[in-house]
């Protein structure tokens, strides 16, 4: 299985890109947070890709109205499957703990039953949560993201990782820009200066 070439819109700006790219996020109010999130959710519904949402701070009646608004019905997206919504320690702190192997068989599974349903394509965007600095295994975390990179390639989720701003160190963030090769700036999407990467990344875990 190969990535699929056909490009897709992100839903920030008229930029299309390759289904799979692996962007990062790193927002600093509710009101961005909220906005890219819509937008994302509302570009791959419209285009007919599967579509997940991973957020403790998602309220459905507000982005109901905002897809209603869009032409885009909520109540038939959830009850088709093609939106799936779920908190994040529901996804990514399963017991107690956090494990990449475990989250990447998770995407993994969701391309291929999104394919195997007949999806054109399939999109995540998901919050880290600050409880990623205290939970065990959370120091696998950039671990995890470059394994995504490399699953992407392969299984071409479209994934963009929420990370807010006021909850991590400057050290954090400078430490997830390393592993995202894209990035969200002011509602563009630019290729990240940063950017180390996956194989470096693991090999350096070694």
């Amino acid at each position: 299985m190969t990535r699929d070439a056909v490009p897709v819109s992100l839903g920030f700006t008229a930029q299309t890109f390759p289904a799979g790219v692996h962007i990062c996020h790193i927002f600093g109010s509710e009101s961005e947070r909220i906005q890219a999130l819509e937008h994302f959710v509302r570009s791959g519904l419209k285009a007919g890709e599967r579509t997940a949402c991973f957020s403790d701070r998602l309220d459905h009646d507000h982005l109901s109205c905002y897809l209603a608004d869009n032409g885009v019905s909520h109540r038939d997206c959830v009850e088709s499957g093609a939106l799936l919504t779920d908190s994040p320690r529901e996804v990514y702190f399963q017991d107690q703990r956090f494990d990449p192997d475990r989250i990447v068989e998770t995407v993994r599974r969701f391309h291929l039953d999104s394919v195997a349903q007949g999806y054109p394509a399939a999109r995540v965007i998901g919050e880290m949560t600050a409880e990623i600095q205290t939970i065990s295994g959370g120091d696998r975390l950039m671990e995890y993201e470059s394994r995504i990179s490399l699953l992407l390639t392969d299984h071409p989720v479209t994934a963009v990782c929420q990370y807010d701003a006021t909850a991590f160190d400057g050290a954090t963030i400078m430490q997830v820009l390393k592993v995202h090769p894209l990035m969200v700036i002011r509602g563009a999407v630019i290729h990240n200066p940063f950017f180390i990467a996956p194989e470096e990344i693991l090999a350096r875990r070694r």
